[in-house]
């Protein structure tokens, strides 16, 4: 039961996975800082007076839209996957292909169909008698 558990850890999927979502985690941290640091004033600018958010609708007395948040988050999505891929992804895809450019792929395993037609040739083969054979300039053998 354990040795299972194990193999299902130590599988590379598994180790894959664990380590993007460490590294995104850690990234989006930056890269929210990065938004409310920077992007969000920008988005403030626009429709901001005073103590108020940028980036928000009203409508009627009590409900308002905060569209400036929707952009901030979206923003921030959009830096943390670009990170992630150029800075992780990217270089594990070049990694595994220079691993992987001397090595000649395993040959396809002989599927069972094969696997018969290539006895039944076999064994006609085997069968024949010399002087029934076909020669192969496709003459027939002399008859005695």
């Amino acid at each position: 039961m354990l040795s299972g558990f194990r193999n299902f850890i130590m599988r590379g999927n598994v180790i894959d996975l664990a380590v993007g979502v460490v590294i995104g985690a850690a990234f989006t941290g930056l890269v929210t800082s990065f938004t409310d640091s920077f992007l969000k004033p920008v988005i403030n600018l626009v429709g901001a007076g005073g103590d108020k958010v940028g980036g928000e609708w009203k409508i009627g007395d009590h409900s308002i839209i905060t569209w400036g948040a929707f952009l901030n988050a979206a923003i921030t999505f959009a830096l943390t996957a670009a990170v992630l891929y150029f800075l992780v992804v990217l270089p594990m895809n070049k990694l595994a292909e220079r691993r992987n450019r001397g090595v000649e792929p395993e040959p396809k395993p002989v599927t069972e169909d094969i696997r018969l037609l290539t006895e039944i040739r076999d064994a006609l083969v085997a069968a024949r008698v010399p002087a029934q054979a076909v020669r192969q300039d496709g003459d027939q053998p002399a008859e005695r």
